[in-house]
């Protein structure tokens, strides 16, 4: 069996779907950098700049017209889908480092846009991840500190200079936190999940049922990953001591739950393509991550379980693929 990326109407050409995607990330956007400053927007042009950048020189390398590919936006919603994942101040550097394993290696070793197995964006994640795991913890805190400026942002991600006021910067997500300890913290948590976090989570729903609405995405993969995760928390309130693990909603609303529902789950190229495949490949998405979240050595581990669910999809898709007519 021969196993081909989708293919788009007229009307949902690529670029109209990346597009799109870009659009639905921006409510997103707009309230992250509300709540924790200017670091993402500066990640956001440091990390177009660079997709594009290795993006033409790959088109070029591959005798591919550059014009034509850059125009399809691919490459900026691997940027933007990365960054969003990354901590807003993380050193410029290693944000070119997760672009360029992302764009290059993920992307283009394979083939480029639809040929690839993996989610770029997940790729460059996980090299972070993996290489870099105190700074990928660095993560700022909604009290106890000033957010930082504009020129603060910039000094410390392109400078490498911690400001007084921001002396120990590093803080451990809602996630991290209710996985190490049961006690409450007032200081991180809101109405149901981490404060400011589940406001953020909220947008990308927003954002995403949009998506579905227009038809850019697959609404079972979504819907099937949300249920998993839904049904796994419930099961786990009934048996846990941990006052966030009792409450099922704190993960729907924490960490990249819902983010990678809608946007990194549903990437119709790494994604199984069949119907009944793709209720199984977000269900195990979800309790991946969630087996991940609650016994594993990571906070958070959709990265993880996305990537591990790649790989499945190819087979997934050969078990559900329907019969043709007079096949025995």
């Amino acid at each position: 069996m021969v196993r081909h990326a989708p293919v788009y109407a007229p009307d949902a050409a690529v670029s109209m779907t990346m597009r799109r995607v870009l659009l639905a990330l921006s409510p997103g956007i707009v309230v992250y950098t509300g709540f924790f400053g200017w670091g993402l927007p500066v990640q956001l042009a440091l990390a177009t700049v660079a997709a594009l950048g290795f993006e033409a020189v790959m088109l070029k390398l591959r005798g591919r017209p550059v014009a034509v590919h850059i125009g399809d936006y691919s490459a900026v919603v691997a940027a933007w889908l990365l960054v969003i994942c990354l901590p807003p101040l993380l050193p410029w550097w290693m944000t070119l480092l997760a672009v360029f394993f992302a764009v290059v290696i993920a992307k283009h070793l394979y083939g480029g846009l639809g040929y690839n197995p993996f989610n770029p964006a997940m790729v460059g994640y996980a090299v972070l991840l993996v290489s870099f795991p105190r700074e990928m913890t660095q993560w700022i805190p909604l009290e106890g500190y000033v957010i930082p400026g504009f020129g603060e942002t910039l000094a410390v991600i392109f400078g490498g200079s911690v400001v007084s006021h921001l002396d120990g910067l590093s803080t451990a997500t809602p996630l991290d936190h209710f996985k190490h300890s049961s006690s409450a913290a007032p200081a991180i948590m809101g109405t149901l999940a981490g404060k400011g976090w589940e406001w953020i989570s909220l947008c990308w729903l927003v954002g995403g049922l949009w998506l579905a609405y227009t038809r850019t995405l697959d609404w079972r993969i979504p819907l099937s990953l949300l249920l998993t995760v839904g049904l796994f928390a419930v099961g786990l309130a009934l048996g846990s001591n941990n006052p966030a693990w009792q409450n099922p909603l704190f993960h729907l609303l924490s960490g990249g739950t819902l983010f990678a529902a809608f946007f990194i789950a549903t990437d119709p190229v790494t994604a199984s393509t069949t119907q009944a495949g793709r209720w199984l490949y977000a269900a195990g998405i979800g309790l991946l991550a969630m087996v991940i979240r609650v016994w594993g050595g990571y906070p958070d581990g959709f990265a993880f379980a996305v990537l591990l669910m790649n790989l499945s999809a190819p087979m997934i898709d050969y078990l559900t693929s329907p019969r043709a007519y007079g096949h025995k």
